[in-house]
């Protein structure tokens, strides 16, 4: 009572200095007392002893922002950070765009909160100071526990009447992104640590479900993400096994960057505790690389089962999907993985959007991510207040790569669906066979297209062929915009163990080569025969009088790391189909 009367007073001062007044006194989220920031109310866990107990008792540090006037239940969203972040990270002093300030001035309520593990949700070492962080590490977006968190916070939300039961949105970027997805799957679920389900209710037993989820910069499948082997394809529906089967390339450069960022920056479990948390040994497993032994699929099984969208089955909330092209950690396949399964589902909602934007090498436009926010503002007015038109289930907003952030948007593309977006192919062919050697290619070309570290996406280095790699070439007599993952069809001949092939499609003009999609696909030991799989994509424009070069080599480092083996390929038939407009 003493909090909320403080609340009140803090308002109607604000309100004398020129602050809109409330209407009615909003509830008091979590017991935490409201101060008026910008056009909203700030509802804050001001001190370690006001954190929120999850359902297992770790202490989650969570913060909610309030219309300025209204006294609920509102609208409610959530916005769940990166990987290595806290609840700051979408927290502005004024409603700048994608931020709780900016969602709360249209009348929504929002959830800010670092993920168990990470800022004082027992991530910084003197946060630990109840029992309850003893076992407070986190366990990467794990249904069973990140999720699990979220389900519970706004169950507390909705007991207290801050958040309508029936009008609640996820959305979150990265690591946030990922859990956005596997909330809106789970919808109506919760998954128990024996890996079972439950209906979803608040405390007090109210049935909850979530309505829409925005994932940005996410991943679908982790094990895919962070080792992909090339079965994904956008043509069929993917199975959950196909990231584990076989094992894939570890994205070496990226693997070692988010581990160490994760180590420095939040909880990690003791190494040789329990698996389904144990990233430390995770992270040895793939630093050990070839052979892929049982243990180091098991991590495989793990991510995939209980960390990702794939690992969950059913109907989903209604889901906007942005990934970008030139992330080459997240790329378009992790949000194709989605639109495969769901385009055709009866029942679902589903839309894309796909430009120059998310983790290196991506540019980020300013213009390109003001139209995915405006996109994202539509869709939760019309599923969680019922306003307006949401996107049309099924439809593909895509613009081509930008090459800065502050230059003017590049072209825009709208499609009534994925097949639809590029209703045109270029094909590159050539039958005579090439030798694909696992020493061969230029390391200091490596170094300039990988994304960390690397000079951007945008980057030229100079024009090369060298032995043991194969190249595919074609010169376009007019322009041609490449608007998808290109396909690559060949027949092969390995000889060894431990093998890939990593491909690469530049545009070449007058002695520079600049890098347009690159792809994986993992190697059988020895083995032959016809393949297929395809790049991770691009929105590109091919001038009159560039040539697209394929380039295909036994390894990338330090993108991808440098299998244990000696190997070699024999690469003939080799066919690279562009699609496009």
């Amino acid at each position: 009572m003493i909090r909320r009367a403080t609340a009140v007073l803090a308002a109607a001062a604000a309100a004398s200095l020129g602050a809109p007044a409330a209407q009615a006194a909003p509830p008091n989220p979590f017991g935490h007392a409201c101060v008026p920031k910008s056009t909203v109310l700030f509802c804050p866990t001001a001190t370690d002893a006001e954190r929120v107990p999850s359902w297992d008792g770790v202490p989650i540090d969570v913060d909610v922002t309030l219309p300025a006037t209204g006294d609920g239940p509102f609208p409610t969203i959530v916005m769940m950070h990166g990987y290595g972040g806290n609840k700051s990270a979408f927290q502005s002093a004024s409603p700048a765009p994608y931020t709780d300030a900016y969602f709360a001035s249209a009348d929504y309520a929002v959830v800010t909160y670092s993920a168990r593990g990470f800022g004082r949700s027992c991530g910084v070492a003197d946060s630990r100071t109840s029992p309850a962080c003893d076992r407070g590490w986190l366990h990467l977006a794990d249904h069973r526990y990140e999720a699990r968190d979220t389900q519970h916070l706004l169950g507390l939300l909705v007991d207290q009447g801050v958040t309508s039961p029936t009008a609640i949105g996820v959305t979150g970027v990265s690591y946030g992104g990922i859990q956005t997805l596997n909330l809106a799957r789970l919808r109506n679920r919760v998954r128990m640590e024996d890996g079972s389900f439950v209906p979803w209710t608040s405390p007090n037993g109210t049935p909850l479900s979530i309505k829409a989820g925005f994932a940005r910069w996410a991943s679908s499948d982790l094990t895919y993400a962070l080792q992909p082997n090339g079965r994904f394809v956008d043509f069929r529906t993917p199975r959950p096994n196909d990231a584990i089967r076989p094992g894939g390339v570890m994205k070496k450069s990226y693997n070692d960057v988010l581990y160490a960022s994760g180590n420095a920056s939040g909880f990690y479990a003791p190494q040789g505790g329990p698996f389904n948390s144990d990233l430390t040994t995770w992270k040895a497993l793939a630093d050990r690389g070839e052979p892929a032994r049982r243990d180091a699929l098991d991590v495989g099984r793990e991510l995939t089962g209980f960390h990702s969208w794939m690992g969950l089955t059913g109907p989903s909330a209604a889901l906007l999907v942005q990934n970008g092209w030139t992330d080459d950690l997240f790329p378009a396949p992790e949000a194709l993985r989605v639109y495969r399964t769901f385009s055709a589902a009866p029942g679902a909602t589903l839309s894309l959007a796909l430009a120059d934007l998310g983790h290196p090498r991506g540019t980020n436009n300013d213009f390109e991510n003001r139209a995915m926010i405006e996109r994202a503002n539509t869709f939760f007015a019309a599923y969680l207040k019922g306003q307006g038109r949401p996107p049309r289930h099924g439809s593909v907003l895509a613009f081509t790569q930008s090459c800065a952030a502050s230059a003017r948007p590049s072209a825009r593309f709208r499609g009534e669906n994925w097949e639809r977006l590029h209703p045109k192919t270029v094909t590159m062919r050539r039958r005579a066979t090439q030798r694909i050697d696992s020493r061969a290619g230029n390391p200091a070309t490596a170094r300039a297209i990988d994304p960390i570290g690397s000079a951007g996406a945008c980057a030229k280095v100079k024009t090369e062929r060298l032995r043991g790699t194969a190249i595919v070439q074609r010169r376009f007599r007019r322009p041609f915009t490449m608007l998808g993952m290109p396909t690559l069809q060949a027949s092969i001949r390995t000889r060894g163990r431990g093998g890939f092939i990593a491909a690469r499609l530049w545009d070449v003009h007058r002695g520079r080569q600049t890098l347009v999609s690159r792809g994986v696909y993992r190697l059988r030991d020895n083995q032959r025969g016809e393949i297929v799989f395809q790049l991770f994509g691009n929105g590109w424009r091919f001038a009159k009088g560039h040539t697209a070069k394929l380039e295909l080599l036994g390894r990338d480092p330090n993108f991808l790391r440098t299998s244990n083996f000696r190997f070699s390929v024999r690469v003939s038939k080799t066919r690279l189909d562009l699609p496009g407009q």
